[in-house]
């Protein structure tokens, strides 16, 4: 699989990626047999990302992976994980002895001295704000406790915010075909300051795979039934902030685009997001190893031909935009 090098760590990383919320909850039963499987998928795949935080399952996300990186102990992969999120969003919070206690706790569910990567995990935004923040950051990779730091974003503004910091690797937002407003600033500004970025949510919570309908149920511990009204945390986290059946609609007809030019929607809705200039890697989610491998096989997708793009631009300004665009 391609490798991009992300941001400023220096590190080169799959451009298809694993995220593993799915791992420890908010998607419906975690099966720990499974998740395994789903790991040993995605790295047999090519894939040398895994994105986790602190807050998914309460660290069995986390110590998924490391019982995963014991049994295949030459696997090279690059894992990001983040803190803040378990107790709060806001500046108050944001303390050295705080982040010192969390890393602590993530190297030790993660068993690894050093972590690669530590990104706040969509904090509020008077903490892209301090100084301080930025600085204690600093001192942990002085510590040795983290290599790198990033900040996983909610808006295209705390992004700009964000890149502007010198010592941010990484950017984490939300991009996909019902999310194109970081195409506006935040794409460009991260190329030119050589930031990297990490595209989450890219199928929209499953929309984009166009395996919905509006009679489509979901487990009652699936954040797609409990958050849908932004209730649990931000609602621009679920189906991309779009209400589901203007959502089903629209992936209804991504679908029949995808499947135009010969492709499985999901499949497109990854490769569209690969393809675009300034994208370090991107991190569906799979709750199965088929799931896992049909994401990676789109990081080796053709160039995807205009007449495509132009037809997600013009879905997106149709139905999409006006509910989206101005919030995130």
């Amino acid at each position: 699989m391609e490798q991009r090098t992300l941001g400023r760590t220096g590190r080169d990383v799959s451009v298809i990626g694993l995220g593993t919320w799915q791992l420890g909850g908010s998607w419906g039963d975690v099966d720990p047999a499974k998740s395994l499987e789903v790991l040993d998928a995605a790295y047999e795949a090519g894939v040398t990302f895994f994105d986790t935080a602190d807050v998914y399952g309460d660290g069995l996300s986390e110590q998924t992976i490391a019982q995963w990186r014991r049994a295949n102990p030459d696997a090279d992969v690059f894992v990001a994980t983040k803190m803040i999120r378990r107790v709060g969003p806001e500046l108050e919070h944001a303390t050295l002895e705080n982040f010192r206690a969390w890393t602590d706790r993530s190297r030790k569910n993660l068993a690894v001295d050093t972590l690669d990567l530590v990104q706040l995990h969509c904090p509020a935004g008077e903490v892209y704000d301090s100084d301080r923040v930025f600085d204690d950051l600093d001192t942990l990779v002085a510590e040795g406790a983290i290599k790198n730091y990033a900040v996983s974003v909610e808006t295209a503004d705390e992004a700009l915010r964000a890149i502007a910091r010198p010592g941010v690797a990484s950017v984490q937002i939300i991009l996909n075909a019902f999310r194109r407003k970081p195409l506006d600033e935040v794409l460009q500004a991260a190329a030119d300051a050589g930031v990297g970025i990490i595209a989450r949510v890219p199928l929209a919570s499953g929309l984009l795979s166009g395996r919905y309908t509006r009679e489509t149920t979901f487990a009652e511990n699936d954040h797609r039934n409990f958050n849908r009204d932004g209730s649990a945390f931000d609602v621009g986290e679920t189906f991309s902030g779009v209400d589901y059946e203007t959502g089903v609609d629209a992936a209804q007809r991504f679908a029949e685009l995808a499947r135009g030019i010969g492709l499985e929607p999901a499949t497109a809705a990854l490769a569209w997001i690969v393809q675009l200039p300034g994208v370090s890697t991107v991190i569906p989610g799979a709750r199965t190893p088929e799931q896992a491998r049909a994401n990676a096989a789109a990081g080796s997708v053709a160039p995807l031909p205009q007449e495509f793009l132009d037809a997600v631009r013009d879905l997106y300004d149709e139905r999409i935009r006006a509910q989206v665009h101005g919030r995130w």
